[in-house]
């Protein structure tokens, strides 16, 4: 079919998958930051959208696209369907990012901030731990591979050449975010308990020993404890992210089929 399909067709076609696949690399989480030149991500778009092209099928409708307006819905479309869908598959990643800034900020850490890379950013070192330890281990679990199928399945359930800017439905993205904000809690509950504990009785050395300069003692004793509850809770939160994973994947594919 795509070997007889008519030029005008095929131009159209590449051209709204590179917006489509240009979208999940301008979200999803290992080439969303500006680290990634913008030349280089287009290029890649251009690539993936050349081999993804055989096997897409059907083609647009040449006729509706024709007109300005038409086309250019129809690429906003395809980019807002890409970064949406790249934003949902990284949002385990995005939410243990944002778990280590709290935690980092909880242990006095703030202040101690390094350079992202990423982002080009100044972070918290506790933040990046969490990143760069959720990263690499996105890339151990095939979540590269992961996002690609995503994008190849979006394909099939929502064709590309739609006219239809705005979704129909809510696309379950309530249900999403309560899943994401219960287990970003989840991870920080731990950190939140025990230096409150440790605030309490911080304060309670400060009442009964005066004399003792509280801030000394409180922020090797906070950083001391935050570092622990770091090498017990790191790993689960890890594997939170791995189990995840493919909910957030699934979830994303529901939530494009609103753009029907």
């Amino acid at each position: 079919m795509i070997a007889s399909a008519p030029p005008e067709s095929l131009m159209v076609l590449y051209l709204l998958l590179s917006l489509r696949f240009l979208g999940v690399l301008t979200a999803a989480p290992p080439l969303a930051g500006v680290a990634l030149p913008v030349s280089a991500r287009f290029l890649m778009a251009a690539l993936l959208a050349f081999f993804t092209l055989p096997g897409t099928a059907p083609l647009p409708d040449v006729g509706a696209l024709g007109s300005l307006p038409g086309m250019v819905l129809a690429s906003g479309r395809e980019f807002l369907l890409g970064s949406l869908f790249g934003f949902l598959v990284g949002a385990p990643l995005y939410m243990l990012q944002m778990t280590g800034r709290v935690v980092g900020m909880q242990m006095s850490f703030e202040m101690a901030s390094v350079l992202d890379p990423f982002t080009q950013n100044q972070v918290s070192v506790v933040e990046q731990l969490h990143f760069v330890t959720g990263m690499w281990f996105f890339f151990l679990w095939d979540g590269h591979l992961l996002v690609l199928q995503g994008v190849a399945e979006s394909l099939r359930l929502i064709p590309v050449g739609g006219l239809g800017l705005f979704p129909r439905s809510d696309m379950g993205l309530g249900l999403w975010l309560s899943q994401i904000l219960g287990a970003a809690i989840r991870m920080a509950l731990p950190f939140f308990g025990a230096l409150l504990l440790a605030d309490v009785g911080l304060g309670f050395v400060a009442r009964t020993v005066p004399q003792m300069n509280i801030f000394v003692l409180g922020l090797p004793l906070k950083a001391g404890l935050g570092f622990f509850l770091l090498t017990v809770v790191l790993p689960m939160a890890v594997d939170t992210v791995h189990g995840m994973l493919d909910w957030t994947w699934r979830s994303a594919l529901e939530a494009l089929i609103g753009w029907r």
